[in-house]
């Protein structure tokens, strides 16, 4: 048993939306010229994109095994949703995917110098453009 592994689209989809409203929080807290008050906010940021396209996947009919399979990448998270009707601006799309080559999860994790980051603004556009898109198309 994985845990999560039997919750349903709807359920992933409130987890995410949750934190998306603790990225938003977070996000009040940076500072202007220290990058690293920032790294919480692109960890729940990522994480909360993450779980909007899983609960997408999820709606479509993939297994969550599947899924879980894809780890922290999100370039096989967005081409899936894509594939199955998530449509995305260019820019958005590209960034998901740059997330990914550039291992922004792990370095918001770990790395205190904050090598290789999005802009906060992109990031929190992706965010909200995946979210609103997402939700759409589960709750059809």
């Amino acid at each position: 048993m994985y845990p999560g592994g039997d919750a349903k689209p709807d359920e992933v989809l409130r987890l995410a939306r949750q934190y998306q409203l603790a990225a938003q929080a977070l996000l009040s807290l940076g500072r202007r010229g220290q990058p690293l008050s920032h790294a919480p906010f692109r960890l729940v940021a990522i994480h909360a994109i993450e779980l909007h396209l899983n609960a997408l996947l999820l709606a479509k009919g993939h297994a969550s095994s599947k899924v879980r399979g894809m780890q922290h990448n999100l370039a096989a998270r967005t081409d899936a949703a894509i594939a199955l009707g998530l449509v995305l601006r260019k820019r958005t799309a590209q960034h998901l995917r740059s997330l990914s080559e550039t291992r922004e999860y792990l370095v918001s994790r770990y790395d205190p110098g904050l090598s290789a980051m999005s802009k906060i603004n992109r990031l929190s556009a992706t965010l909200d453009e995946v979210a609103t898109k997402t939700a759409a198309i589960i709750c059809q």
